[in-house]
């Protein structure tokens, strides 16, 4: 008797934290449908839930107010009209070419830091990282200005390298990096050096492999954080011809006053690229079999 209680006990808790989760499941999903709806609704449609004429139950509300939610007549013309109006492709190129060079130099920078720091001895390495790590407690906004400075006199104002120039490498890389590069035996990088190969080699040739799922996840990581960057790109660029899409969305705004439907289409072309990477590289997150490439 006492086990079924305790079982049906545990079957009430288990079905109440999967409301709790589903209900917040729901919210976070909320927004982001409600702009897929929006992007796609008619002239006809209502942007926001207008609220019912008579009286409904609970749940005759939620229905109601979910049957809103999504568009009676949709339509793709809210698309067209943002990319013929705005020059969305060239927008859409800038933020891939900076996204793309941003995701290259981070991690080719960052993995170069932090193999050293993860497998050779040399006086104050503990310090050194140590005073990296500590740079992920500094807000942006405190070295903005510097950065800013420290950019136009290198000529970066107004240039792709420029938008990249403070994420080439990251103190979050470098850690990330260089717990994965402590992760890999000792003795595949012992054998790489009685075959004479060198550091850079066995940087390449046997660490790099043996973390791929380390450098895939601080990819995403990086590239989703490029690709929605506003403040900096804000900063560095005036001239329209180099503005990424955050750029772009916001001036949709200004451009088209409260059109819901077109900010929301925009907004849409700007979300839809960092979700299909992470669909397409989410598969390469997984354990690598080279740092497990010894025999017993």
């Amino acid at each position: 008797m006492v086990l079924k209680q305790n079982r049906y006990l545990q079957g009430v808790y288990r079905g109440a934290v999967y409301l709790l989760l589903i209900g917040i499941a729901l919210a976070m999903l909320l927004p982001l449908l409600w702009l897929v709806s929006t992007a796609f609704k008619g002239p006809l449609d209502n942007i926001f839930p207008v609220s019912a004429s008579q009286e409904l139950s609970p749940f005759e509300t939620i229905i109601f107010f979910l049957k809103q939610l999504f568009p009676r007549h949709p339509t793709w013309q809210n698309f067209t009209a943002v990319w013929q109006q705005q020059p969305f492709g060239q927008y859409f190129l800038n933020s891939l070419l900076v996204s793309s060079l941003t995701v290259t130099l981070n991690v080719l920078f960052s993995s170069l830091a932090a193999y050293p720091l993860a497998r050779l001895d040399f006086a104050g390495k503990d310090l050194v990282f140590a005073v990296v790590i500590s740079t992920i407690m500094i807000p942006f906004q405190i070295v903005m200005i510097p950065l800013y400075v420290l950019a136009v006199e290198l000529g970066l104002k107004n240039t792709y390298l420029g938008v990249i120039f403070p994420a080439i490498a990251s103190a979050f890389g470098i850690f990330l990096l260089r717990q994965a590069f402590q992760g890999v035996p000792k003795e595949l990088e012992e054998a790489a050096r009685i075959d004479g190969c060198s550091e850079l080699g066995i940087w390449w040739h046997i660490m790099l492999p043996s973390v791929r799922p380390a450098l895939v996840t601080l990819a995403i990581f990086v590239f989703i954080g490029s690709w929605g960057e506003f403040l900096w790109p804000l900063i560095i660029l005036d001239q329209p011809e180099y503005y990424t899409l955050p750029l772009a969305v916001s001036n949709l705004f200004s451009a088209f006053g409260l059109n819901w439907r077109l900010i929301a289409a925009g907004s849409v072309i700007s979300v839809a690229p960092v979700l299909l990477f992470f669909l397409v590289m989410q598969r390469y997150i997984v354990p690598s079999e080279a740092g497990s490439g010894l025999k017993g």
